[in-house]
Formats: structure tokens, sequence, C-alpha cells
């Protein structure tokens, strides 16, 4: 049994926040543009956030990798724990 890479869609639409969105949790000083986690059209999840890949390329434990045309975001630890309420067991 061959394993299928997945692959993000970029046709997917943004559909729901999970959570609370960052002006509401005070992380943003703006117009509560970041960081934010939303559910897309198919299922897939979008994570809005600081681009910290070149800062944590060099420190990466062993089994892990940031491969070409994928960065490493960081969120706030409060805007996660906000959207486990709306984060499905299965």
């Amino acid at each position: 049994m061959s394993e299928q890479r997945w692959e993000a869609d970029p046709a997917a639409e943004l559909t729901r926040r999970w959570g609370k969105s960052s002006h509401e949790l005070g992380n943003t000083s703006g117009d509560g543009s970041c960081p934010d986690v939303w559910e897309l059209s198919n299922g897939d999840i979008a994570v809005i956030g600081q681009d910290l890949t070149e800062a944590y390329q060099g420190r990466l434990p062993a089994d892990v990798s940031v491969d070409p045309g994928e960065r490493l975001i960081i969120i706030p630890r409060s805007t996660l724990i906000a959207a486990k309420v709306d984060i499905p067991d299965a």
C-alpha cells in the first residue's frame, strides 16, 4: 500500500475561525489580522503567525525538516488554546 503525499489545495476557502480573534485575545495591537487559526473548505487548517523558519532552521530536531515551499510558523499559546473548543476529536 503506497502512501499518497499530502498537498495543500490553493483553491480551498477559509470557512471558519477556530477560537477567538487575535484582537479578542489581546495578541495584536493592530486590526486583529494576526495570529489566527482557520478551518478551510476542504477540512485542512490554515495557521497565520510569524514566519520564523530561518531562526529555527539550524536547531530543528533530527527528525524534523522544513521542506522547500514550507515555513515554520509560530503562534501564541493562547491562540491554540482558544481554538481547542473548535478542534474536532476526529
